[in-house]
């Protein structure tokens, strides 16, 4: 991996990370356009470089991890994932990261779902867009809609924002909400993997690690207020149709 590779991919996490398309899988894919192998550093790069993004969410949010009601919601809300990230850590990163085709079948099964949603959906009105109105209950339940995002392609940000808004919760609600919990899951997932593989890691590896950390933190805080901005003008249709396309021209290009 060169140092324009890590920037790439530190610019892809960063547009991707919050928008409901899957980042991991954009990076896998990515990955493979750039004819990187798949070692067991970039499996690691892939995971690490999600700091970037959620420093930008600390940054842009430092206020919320003040509040201490907030708090308690997200430490709800991550149990799930922790509990299923850690119990299948080893079965991710060996089966799941890095594979092409769980990827493509991911994004486009996912694509046709969000589109269906969409259509089906109805915004309830007059309710409560204060994140911490979110009761522990179904903080919990969206942590679990969260776990079901080990598996790539499937977006982290799009399973907690769809899981919100069946619970009845506003967009905007629960897309910042998915912001917030994107830092105690992405702190824990890179965190973990920092612990079993730093020492592995050469000094040119670092160099790219934080070459990738710094690109995909200033694109990010873009990202979030570009999606901020979009909600308040459209719904999840356009992003489920670039879903299916990216999915099938993956698939006629690298896997057919």
């Amino acid at each position: 991996m060169t140092l324009f590779d890590g920037l790439i991919l530190g610019i892809m996490e960063g547009i991707t990370e919050f928008l409901p398309i899957s980042s991991t899988g954009h990076l896998i894919l990515s990955s493979k356009l750039l004819g990187l192998s798949q070692s067991d550093f970039l499996k690691s790069f892939e995971i690490i470089i999600q700091l970037g993004a959620i420093a930008s969410v600390i940054v842009l949010y430092s206020k919320s991890f003040l509040n201490a009601e907030i708090l308690k919601k997200l430490a709800v809300s991550f149990i799930p994932t922790g509990i299923v990230g850690l119990a299948f850590y080893k079965v991710i990163k060996t089966y799941f990261i890095g594979n092409e085709s769980v990827v493509v079948w991911s994004l486009f099964l996912g694509g046709i779902f969000l589109i269906i949603f969409e259509f089906l959906h109805k915004e309830p009105q007059n309710i409560s867009d204060d994140i911490e109105t979110i009761s522990y209950k179904n903080s919990f339940i969206i942590g679990l809609f969260q776990s079901i995002a080990i598996i790539p392609g499937i977006s982290r940000s799009g399973a907690t924002i769809i899981g919100g808004l069946l619970l009845g919760l506003k967009r905007k609600t629960i897309i910042e909400f998915s912001f917030l919990l994107a830092v105690p899951t992405m702190l824990a997932a890179s965190g973990l993997d920092i612990v079993k593989n730093s020492t592995s890691f050469s000094m040119d590896q670092i160099g790219l690690l934080l070459a990738g950390f710094f690109s995909a933190f200033l694109v990010a805080i873009v990202s979030i207020k570009f999606l901020l901005g979009f909600i308040q003008k459209s719904n999840f249709i356009p992003f489920g149709i670039y879903r299916i396309v990216l999915a099938l021209i993956f698939w006629f290009t690298i896997l057919f």
